[in-house]
């Protein structure tokens, strides 16, 4: 069994309350959860209006499979166009561990 887990710091656009910082990030965590079937939520950083942690966490039983789905995990947050991903915080557990 492999678990791997990402951390996302993002830099959210012209964000100027925390309502609108929940427009900006729900959809994100939304989306990630429906395409790739990820544990993932806003972990950090939620009083904060310009700024987002998103945490996520996948098990397979295939190190591969894995690497691919956080793989794709990260290129779709790296490609939303209102944030910037500022930096990617990546974690691979097996049974080896």
């Amino acid at each position: 069994m492999y678990v791997g887990t990402l951390s996302f710091d993002l830099l959210l656009g012209d964000v100027r309350s925390l309502k609108e910082k929940r427009s900006v990030v729900r959809p994100i965590v939304a989306e990630l959860h429906r395409k790739f079937a990820v544990s993932v939520a806003e972990v950090g950083d939620q009083d904060l209006h310009r700024r987002a942690t998103i945490g996520l966490a996948v098990v397979s039983g295939d190190a591969g499979h894995l690497t691919d789905v956080m793989d794709r995990c990260e290129r779709m947050v790296a490609a939303r166009p209102e944030v910037e991903l500022l930096s990617v915080h990546r974690q691979l557990h097996g049974d080896d561990d």
